[in-house]
């Protein structure tokens, strides 16, 4: 009998051994939530992540005139310091914003893409970090950037030799338990094929590029294979954003798609297993979104564009010369603008505007920049009147 009971008793401790493990096992964050915010800030980007253990990350934040929203959003979330910055890529409509957030709250480490750039925006930037003395570190694609002991955060593209800032392009996906984030900053197609040979599926994708149709490619988006499609750009704004097609290849998916446009602020939330989304899905309007009409008598146009050489041929068609001053040529893919200087293009004549290294002026010939400003893959450039009016447009 002694030895019946001290067995039944090893039984009994065993069982009860196996089941302690088993509890061990089951994530100390089970049911803790990670919210991801993706904050309206019109013609732009920002994110914000809020990690199950109360970590913060903010991935760009729009403009500069959007930063104080950016900063306001925050104080409303009781946010008082940040974690992590991430400023994807150089461009205004990124970083702009992330000037008056420095400014306002500390910042435990910063995180660039390391693409250098001219404008007064980047520059005030690296300033505001300086002047914090904010660690400021520009990762490597592959990179896991530590962040919660819960959330992995892996960066899929970074590249700071890139000659264009879109290529540059800060790209995460963020991981928590069965649910992921694609956060593709203005990655363009080319970079999508390169970012495929890793795992780019996820549960949430944030297209690139505001859903311009020089990324969200179908490949891509069948690699994918989002759930949701959050889609950050600013109601009718002057480049066509999103574009139709990007639109159709995403419902053609089955993902469903929420526009910051028509929602405001969209919020995520989710404890690893499921997840909710508090905004409401973008009508099918969202796709029949165009830039402004061409004016049907202009006799203005953009007769060529040689993305290679970086130089733009503009036709005058009509039968009188006209005034350019305050016309603008626009890039669409950077958001770059050349202003046209007070000049008149004469009836039958070409001006063209080049740029790069081989940029030159004189004749029918006007300098707009030794930098690189056409992104050799495809870019759209526009030209528009003293009144901000589309004139023309060339894919």
């Amino acid at each position: 009998m002694k030895k019946l009971i001290v067995v039944l008793l090893c039984i009994f401790l065993l069982a009860g051994c196996t089941e302690a493990v088993k509890t061990e096992q089951v994530p100390v964050t089970a049911g803790h939530e990670m919210r991801v915010h993706f904050i309206d800030v019109g013609q732009g980007d920002s994110i914000l992540i809020e990690s199950p253990n109360g970590k913060t990350m903010l991935i760009d934040g729009g403009v500069k005139g959007a930063g104080q929203q950016v900063v306001s959003y925050l104080n409303e979330l009781g946010v008082n310091k940040l974690d992590r910055v991430v400023a994807t890529h150089p461009d205004a409509d990124h970083i702009g914003g992330l000037i008056p957030v420095l400014q306002a709250i500390p910042i435990e480490q910063f995180y660039d893409s390391g693409k250098v750039h001219t404008s007064q925006t980047f520059e005030e930037m690296l300033m505001a970090i300086d002047e914090k003395n904010i660690p400021y570190y520009v990762p490597k694609t592959g990179d896991l950037i530590e962040f919660d002991k819960d959330v992995t955060v892996k960066v899929l593209n970074a590249n700071e030799h890139a000659t264009d800032n879109n290529d540059a392009s800060i790209v995460l996906k963020v991981v928590y338990g069965n649910v992921s984030f694609l956060l593709t900053g203005d990655a363009g197609i080319a970079l999508e094929k390169e970012m495929m040979q890793n795992d780019v599926t996820a549960t949430i994708l944030k297209a690139g590029h505001h859903g311009s149709n020089t990324s969200s490619s179908e490949e891509f988006i069948r690699a994918v294979k989002p759930e949701v499609t959050i889609l950050s750009y600013g109601e009718d704004n002057k480049y066509g954003h999103p574009h139709a097609e990007v639109v159709d290849r995403l419902q053609a998916m089955g993902s469903n798609i929420y526009a910051t446009a028509e929602s405001g602020t969209i919020m995520v939330a989710t404890d690893g297993v499921n997840y909710t989304v508090n905004g409401k899905e973008a009508s099918r309007a969202v796709a029949l979104k165009t830039p402004s009409t061409v004016l049907p008598t202009t006799a203005v146009e953009i007769v060529s564009k040689d993305l290679v050489t970086e130089i733009v041929g503009i036709k005058n068609n009509g039968q009188q010369a006209v005034s350019l001053n305050n016309w603008q040529l626009i890039s669409l893919e950077g958001n770059q603008v050349f202003n046209f200087p007070n000049l008149s293009l004469q009836p039958g004549k070409i001006m063209y505007v080049t740029s790069g290294a081989n940029a030159r002026e004189g004749d029918n010939y006007l300098k707009w920049t030794t930098k690189q400003i056409w992104l050799n893959d495809g870019d759209a450039a526009q030209l528009r009147n003293e009144k901000g009016e589309l004139v023309s447009e060339l894919d």
